[in-house]
């Protein structure tokens, strides 16, 4: 066990968002995403848990990309929905951009992720891609 990390983290998970490098991007992708079609390189389950709280335990680790928009919402026909609202909130944006991408753009964009993570979130246009930024120096 480790101490002060969100228990959402796993050794998979963690490892996987490690080797991430600045500007790569991590899918938080719905229950009714095709994430074993898309999964470039790694796929990882969370079942049984929300988009906005598995994008709240990432940004707990890594902080956005500053270079262009960190975040890319699935783009609903109904506009701007609750859960995108949550995962904005997620997000932790201060003031930054976010995009929102056309369903089919949002899939390819997807394809290029280093990461997805499939969640248990069953609520429709739940997914999003954030940008890793550049992790700050940490002084001794």
């Amino acid at each position: 066990m480790l101490l002060n990390l969100d228990p959402l983290l796993t050794g998979q998970l963690l490892l996987a968002l490690d080797e991430m490098g600045h500007g790569d991007g991590v899918v938080i992708a719905d229950a009714h995403f095709t994430a074993s079609k898309l999964a470039k390189k790694h796929l990882i389950d969370l079942p049984g848990i929300s988009s906005p709280r598995v994008l709240q335990a990432i940004r707990s680790v890594i902080v956005p990309d500053t270079y262009g928009p960190s975040l890319d919402l699935m783009e609903s026909p109904e506009g701007l929905l609750p859960v995108q609202t949550e995962l904005i909130e997620a997000a932790r944006l201060q003031g930054e951009p976010y995009r929102m991408i056309e369903r089919f753009a949002f899939y390819d964009l997807a394809k290029e992720a280093e990461l997805i993570i499939r969640t248990g979130e069953t609520r429709t246009y739940g997914n999003a891609l954030f940008r890793k930024g550049v992790t700050p120096v940490m002084s001794a």
